[in-house]
C-alpha cells in the first residue's frame, strides 16, 4: 500500500459523535477534548483543504442543561432537548473557532433534504458557499423539526450522505474504536484490527454488530458500515480512527495512524436519493 495517500485531500467531512464528546462519567462536555479537535480542523483548514465537521450532541447538551438524566424515548422530548442543547453547542463551537480566527456556520438536515431536488440543491450550493468563503460547516440532524420518516437515524449515515453531496474525497468518522476488527475486540481478545478494506463486500457488511456501548450515541459499526458503502461509491475514502485522540486527524494526512481505511469504489450509477429512498424507509 503507498504512503502519503492522503496528502493530496482537498475536501474531507470529519464526524465526531455524543459519546466522543462528553465525559462518561456525568455526560458534560469534554472541552479539552472539543479545543484539541477544533485546533486539528483549523489546522487542516490552513493547509486549504475543505473542512466539513458532522457533530453530534445537541440532544446530549440539551438533556443535560434540563436535567434529564437518561436518554428520552420519546421524540417530543428528544426534539426539545435538540432546540435547546443545539444552541448551546454551536455558541461553544463558535467561541473554540474563534480563538483560531476561524469562523464556523451550522447546517441542519434532514432526509427531506436530501430526497427533494430542489432542497438537495440548495443544500448543494450552501456548501460550495461556505467553502468558497473559508467558511467550516458544522452540520447536524435537525432533530427539533424532524420526525421518523425524515430521520437519518445516526451521524455515521448523515455524515457519508453529506460526503456524498458535496463531493468530498475523504471521510473521517472518529470513534471509540480504532476501526473495523475480525471480531468485537471488547469480547475476543484475539481480534485483529482490519487495516485496509479494499472492497466493501457481503464479507465485511456481514461482520456488522448493530450495537453501542453508549447510552448517549446511536450508531454502532453497522452504521459505520453502510457510511463506508455511501462514501465509496460516492467516490470518497474513509476511515475509521479513536476519537481518543483527535491528534489522529493530522496522523492521517502523514499516513501514520491506527485505523480503518475503505478505499474509495465510485460507481458512476450511484445516485444517493435513490440510495436513500431504497435502503432508509
Amino acid at each position: 500500500m503507498k504512503k502519503n495517500r492522503f496528502k493530496n485531500k482537498k475536501r474531507v467531512v470529519v464526524k465526531i459523535g455524543s459519546s466522543s464528546l462528553t465525559h462518561p462519567k456525568t455526560g458534560n462536555l469534554d472541552f479539552i477534548k472539543l479545543e484539541r479537535l477544533v485546533r486539528e480542523l483549523c489546522d487542516l483548514r490552513n493547509q486549504d483543504i475543505d473542512v466539513c465537521l458532522v457533530s453530534s450532541g445537541a440532544i446530549s447538551v440539551g438533556r443535560k442543561m434540563m436535567g434529564i438524566k437518561k436518554r428520552p424515548k420519546r421524540i417530543a422530548v428528544k426534539q426539545a432537548c435538540a432546540a435547546v442543547g443545539q444552541a448551546s453547542l454551536m455558541m461553544t463551537y463558535q467561541k473554540l473557532f474563534s480563538e483560531y480566527h476561524q469562523t464556523c456556520g451550522q447546517v441542519l438536515m434532514t432526509k427531506k433534504t436530501m430526497i427533494d431536488n430542489v432542497s438537495r440543491k440548495n443544500a448543494e450550493n450552501t456548501f460550495e458557499e461556505l467553502f468558497r468563503l473559508g467558511v467550516i460547516p458544522i452540520v447536524n440532524e435537525n432533530d427539533t423539526v424532524s420526525t421518523y420518516e425524515i430521520q437519518f437515524g445516526d451521524n455515521d449515515t448523515l455524515s457519508a450522505i453529506v460526503a456524498s453531496l458535496i463531493g468530498a474525497d475523504l471521510l473521517v468518522l472518529l470513534s471509540d474504536i480504532d476501526g473495523l476488527f475480525t471480531d468485537d475486540p471488547h469480547t475476543n481478545p484475539n481480534a485483529e484490527l482490519i487495516e485496509t478494506v479494499e472492497k466493501l463486500d457481503e464479507k465485511y457488511l456481514n461482520m456488522a454488530k448493530d450495537t453501542t456501548g453508549s447510552d448517549v450515541g446511536t450508531g454502532g459499526m453497522a452504521t459505520k458500515l453502510n457510511a463506508a458503502r455511501i462514501a465509496s461509491y460516492s467516490g470518497a475514502d474513509m476511515i475509521i480512527a479513536n476519537a481518543k485522540d483527535v491528534g489522529v486527524l493530522h496522523k492521517i494526512f502523514e499516513d501514520d495512524f491506527i485505523g480503518t481505511v475503505f478505499l474509495s469504489n465510485k460507481d458512476e450509477d450511484f445516485y444517493i436519493p435513490d440510495f436513500i429512498e431504497e435502503n432508509m424507509g
